[in-house]
Order: structure tokens, then C-alpha cells, then sequence
């Protein structure tokens, strides 16, 4: 049975669970909407960006660069500390709700999880599935994510990194040479960056490149990662997702409808 996964990956994490914890505490202000940014301390010159709004993203402030270049490039920009106690418990909200529909979830990082779905889908489409999530998680606790769809953790990670935010994209292998092949190679998911100019070195640019080159070339300059690149340049990855066994929270048998929504 092929397998059905999804990856899901919150839009903004830091700065969006801040959004939302100011919203339910009174504030007139989504920083979301706004040149906004999560940072360390703004007074140290080595203080850098943790998170950005879209509106920041406009002014060319882009996440690990400092708070005074970002401040050069948008004088009116808004900076917030990070909290990560808000963090945990917007990460912990959305792994509760996800277990509505898994239990074999992978806390890939406090933002990002990987769902095994395969034998959870009751009849109904994993694409489904995916935009049911995306609807509760949206109306529920406030803030969006892409999610990933597709036959493994792989095709999955890949396609919840097209376009953002609060985007569902599949990625199916018969998908991959139109979706996929054409990224640059610095895209492939695992990649290291002292990897690429050596790639590029060999002419391959693009992700499409690395899977049309010859396997047994890659493993002479490579070893072990060589082969890693070339089975991921073509959609191929057996792991499993890592999970932790939970109690059941009651696997959802019905489509999911509601009235209730929050600003986001």
C-alpha cells in the first residue's frame, strides 16, 4: 500500500503565535499585518531576526539577518522578544489537534510535523484530509500553515516549501519532473550548502539535473550522501514516520464544518 503523508508547516511560526497571543489578550494590532519582526535584543548590534511579517518580507528583511540592517531597510519596524512559553503551547495546541486525525505524528521541529495518514483516511482523499486541517487549524487556533501532500516524507517536505503562506500543494512522483525537477538544486530538502558549488562545479544546476546524472558517480564523490542526493533528486525515501505512541484522541470519521473563526 503506497503510503499518505502530509507535512505541515506553520507560516511564520514565532511571529504569527505572537500575533495570536496579543489578539487574545486585547491588542488592536495583528503584527502580522504590519512591518513586524520577532527578535533577540534590539540594543545589541548582534541581536538578528528570528521571524518576519509579509509586510517586513516587502521591505527586504529576510530571517537571521541582523535587527540593525533590518532596521535600516524599514525605520518604522516593530520588534517583539521571542517568548518560546507562547511558542510550546501554540506548538502543543496544534499537535492536539492533530491527533484527531493520527496518532503516528513526527515533531519534525516546534513548527513542523510529519502524518502518517495511510491508514487513517476512512474512505476519504488525503488532499481532503489536508484542507480540512488547514480549515481547523486556521479557525481554531488562529494562525495558517502550508501543507505538504504527497507518498512520502520527501515529496511532502518539498511540496509544503512551495509557495506561502496558507497553501495546500501535492506532490506525487508522476508530479515531480514538472514540480520538482526544475528548482534550483539548493532547494533538495537535506542538502548541505558546501554540496551545491560542487555540484554546480559537475553542471548541476537544478534538482532535475542531479536526477538524470549518473548514480555511480555521485557515490564515488559523495559516498553514502551521494546516493542520498541522487534517490531524493528522484522522489525516492522509505522513512518512516518517528513517532511517539499517544493515547487516542478519537480518529475523525466525518468532514468538519464550523462557524467559529479568529483574525488571522
Amino acid at each position: 500500500m503506497e503510503k499518505q503523508i502530509l507535512h505541515i508547516d506553520v507560516n511564520n511560526a514565532f511571529l504569527s503565535w505572537t500575533a495570536v497571543e496579543m489578539l487574545k489578550n486585547g491588542s488592536e494590532i495583528d503584527i502580522r499585518q504590519i512591518p513586524a519582526i520577532i527578535g533577540g535584543d534590539e540594543t545589541k548590534r548582534s541581536g538578528i531576526v528570528l521571524a518576519k511579517s509579509m509586510k517586513a518580507k516587502e521591505f527586504g528583511i529576510h530571517t537571521a539577518e541582523t535587527i540593525y540592517q533590518a532596521k535600516i531597510k524599514c525605520p518604522n519596524l516593530k520588534i517583539y522578544p521571542s517568548n518560546y512559553k507562547i511558542y510550546k503551547k501554540y506548538s502543543n495546541n496544534l499537535y492536539q489537534l492533530l491527533l484527531q486525525y493520527t496518532d503516528k505524528i513526527e515533531r519534525f521541529s516546534i513548527d513542523e510535523c510529519f502524518l502518517d495518514m495511510t491508514q487513517y483516511l476512512m474512505k476519504d482523499s488525503l488532499l481532503n484530509k489536508a484542507k480540512e486541517i488547514s480549515k481547523r487549524i486556521k479557525e481554531e487556533l488562529g494562525f495558517t500553515v502550508n501543507i505538504g501532500v504527497a507518498p512520502n516524507k520527501l515529496l511532502a517536505k518539498m511540496a509544503s516549501d512551495f509557495t506561502k503562506p496558507d497553501k495546500i500543494h501535492t506532490l506525487y512522483k508522476e508530479e515531480i519532473p514538472q514540480k520538482m525537477w526544475p528548482l534550483p538544486i539548493s532547494d533538495l530538502f537535506m542538502l548541505g550548502k558546501k554540496t551545491v558549488p560542487q555540484l554546480y562545479n559537475m553542471q548541476i544546476k537544478t534538482i532535475g539535473d542531479l536526477a538524470k546524472a549518473d548514480k555511480t558517480i555521485l557515490e564515488k564523490k559523495f559516498g553514502k550522501h551521494g546516493k542520498m542526493m541522487w534517490e531524493y533528486a528522484n522522489g525516492i525515501d522509505d522513512s518512516e514516520v518517528k513517532y511517539k505512541k499517544e493515547k487516542p484522541k478519537g480518529i475523525r470519521k466525518f468532514s468538519y464544518t464550523t462557524t467559529k473563526s479568529y483574525r488571522y
